[in-house]
């Protein structure tokens, strides 16, 4: 199975994207319209054709602001509110004005979205104030279209090839090194400037199933790009902002309130009760999930079992064909009848990932990175909230702002020494006989995050696991072996993996407040706005591990009143609550 060979290239490009999931493609696409002449490569380590989350499709738009229902302005208040307030509201405010358009676009790609008897989008209400959600009746399509549109415009796609790390000088990037995944043979890019959509780091904790990528997120992503942008010195935000997220028990999936709650479903205890008013994924939804589980009504369920028959057959058809295949075989193996019985559920694992948190690679409203000529969008990029079409939409505006940059400046000088220090590094398993496989490294990883990083977050549970984080460091550095090329993605993975573990920790102590409410719930801290009114900046120190530092949130573009800012605190159902409706 895939020899590693032994060899070294190098090619020179305007813009380099790194990431052919969703906000790459788009990026590469957008640099390639405004300037023809750019020499824009797209690099994938799998293929481009069926890559990222939304390889098998997705089911809509979650965060559509369509004119008649939304305008940017409530959406921007809106996230803010359920970020607790520590947001940038410009990148917000930018996508929210931007989005539409790149809906208009999808759909002439042919990817279709639900409309309704008047030709009008059909725009579904999930979120506390607003409405956003836009159903995708044949989502299953989307990253077929859009590969479509890449060989259209031809762009150079490099498949097969996973960037280890990026290259900088004179102060801003210069390139990146990658490996090829078939080969192990190298490739140096150098490039005016980078963009990396690389995704989620979707195997940072370990699903209950104890499967290495039975995970929430796409198992593909990583981390590599949060790990790229912290050793090239460029700086992450709030990553003590996890991600968590409610699935179904045993299935690791989406519970998919966006589909089931437009259509009458809900958030029920083991009574049939509904406990809070609102199923939108936020740090304080996912609290109010674990108070009922520990206060004694669980488990939880999602309860369509009271709708009608052809409510029921319309969200199967969605859940079971377009968003997740595999998920009406597993309750078909299980016996479960969304007409007769509540679907279980469960907390997910953690992760970072801004698309349903915020914590991500720090870029301003042009998508642009602490570091010169680097951009990021999608997951890996701190724009909160932005799901699917956020990916689309930063990944667009991060093309055209890379355009403008190149426009100006040349190649980057490097130090060609680096290239040579990071081709040892990561052949190193190569060179060892006998020793620790990847996922053996990797398992141990992911089970200490569990053990120790998992909300509620302790102090002396977080200190011990830095500790054993350093032992596991070790053994991957000097005991970690690989038989194949494909063993070798897996132990670069298994470094990223360790790489985000170290940043999870140490960003969570550094925040000594509870914040986001499930998201980075500290049990010795309450909330404390007077000191931690702001965010974490994390960047890699001078001692080689990770240094946090806080920044101001800049000053909102739409103003907040007292009430808004409470408002996804108070989302508990109470007799009160019943009795007013």
């Amino acid at each position: 199975m895939d020899d590693i060979l032994d060899g070294i290239d190098q090619i020179d490009c305007d813009i380099l994207v790194i990431g052919g999931g969703t906000a790459g493609p788009m990026a590469a696409l957008k640099a390639k319209r405004k300037n023809p002449n750019a020499n824009v490569v797209l690099l994938e380590k799998a293929h481009v054709k069926r890559s990222g989350a939304i390889s098998m499709g997705m089911d809509g738009l979650n965060n559509s602001v369509i004119p008649g229902y939304a305008t940017p302005e409530q959406y921007t208040k809106e996230i803010t509110i359920a970020n607790d307030g520590i947001v940038d509201q410009a990148p917000i405010y930018r996508y929210a004005e931007e989005c539409y358009g790149i809906i208009q676009e999808l759909d002439q790609f042919g990817i279709r979205f639900q409309k309704d008897q008047n030709g009008e989008y059909d725009v579904k209400k999930v979120h506390h104030i607003g409405t956003y959600v836009l159903p995708m009746p044949n989502g299953d399509t989307v990253k077929k279209a859009l590969y479509r549109q890449l060989r259209k415009a031809r762009i150079n796609i490099s498949n097969r090839f996973m960037a280890t790390r990026l290259l900088t000088g004179e102060g801003r990037v210069a390139g990146a090194i990658c490996v090829n995944t078939r080969t192990a043979e190298f490739l140096v890019i150098r490039a005016k400037a980078v963009i990396m959509c690389l995704g989620a780091a979707g195997r940072l904790g370990l699903p209950t199933s104890g499967y290495l990528y039975g995970t929430y997120e796409n198992p593909t992503n990583s981390g590599e790009g949060y790990s790229m942008a912290y050793h090239a010195g460029a700086g992450l935000a709030n990553l003590e902002c996890y991600q968590i997220n409610p699935l179904i028990k045993d299935y690791n999936g989406p519970a998919c309130a966006y589909v089931a709650g437009p259509l009458g479903g809900y958030t029920a205890n083991a009574q049939g009760d509904r406990f809070i008013e609102c199923d939108y994924w936020s740090g304080q939804m996912m609290q109010e999930f674990y108070d009922e589980l520990q206060g004694g009504k669980g488990p939880v369920y999602l309860k369509l079992n009271h709708l009608a028959e052809e409510t029921v057959s319309e969200i199967e058809r969605v859940l079971h064909i377009v968003e997740r295949p595999t998920r009406g075989h597993f309750h078909e193996g299980r016996g479960t009848d969304y007409r007769k019985q509540m679907i279980e559920m469960h907390i997910s694992e953690i992760g970072f990932c801004s698309g349903h948190s915020a914590s991500g690679v720090f870029v301003d409203k042009n998508a642009e990175t602490t570091l010169k000529g680097l951009y990021a969008a999608g997951d890996m990029a701190n724009v909160p909230h932005n799901y699917m079409l956020g990916a689309f939409t930063n990944g667009a505006i991060a093309g055209t702002e890379a355009v403008d940059f190149i426009k100006d400046v040349d190649f980057a000088e490097f130090d060609m020494g680096e290239v040579e220090k990071e081709r040892e590094r990561v052949l190193a398993p190569t060179k060892r006989d006998d020793g620790i496989p990847p996922n053996q490294i990797e398992y141990k990883t992911r089970r200490l995050v569990n053990d120790y990083l998992q909300p509620p977050k302790v102090t002396a549970k977080m200190l011990t696991a830095q500790a054993r984080f350093e032992e596991v460091r070790h053994a991957m550095e000097t005991e970690m072996v690989v038989k194949d090329s494909h063993e070798l993605m897996r132990a670069l993975e298994a470094s990223s993996v360790m790489d985000c573990a170290d940043m999870a920790a140490s960003a969570s102590l550094y925040r000594t407040e509870s914040r986001w409410g499930l998201y980075h719930n500290r049990v010795e801290y309450e909330q404390n706005n007077e000191d931690w009114f702001c965010h974490t900046i994390m960047t890699k120190g001078e001692d080689g591990k990770p240094s946090s530092t806080k920044r101001a949130v800049e000053d909102y573009i739409v103003p907040l009143d007292e009430k808004d800012k409470v408002a996804y605190a108070n989302q508990r159902v109470t007799s009160d609550t019943v009795a007013a409706e």
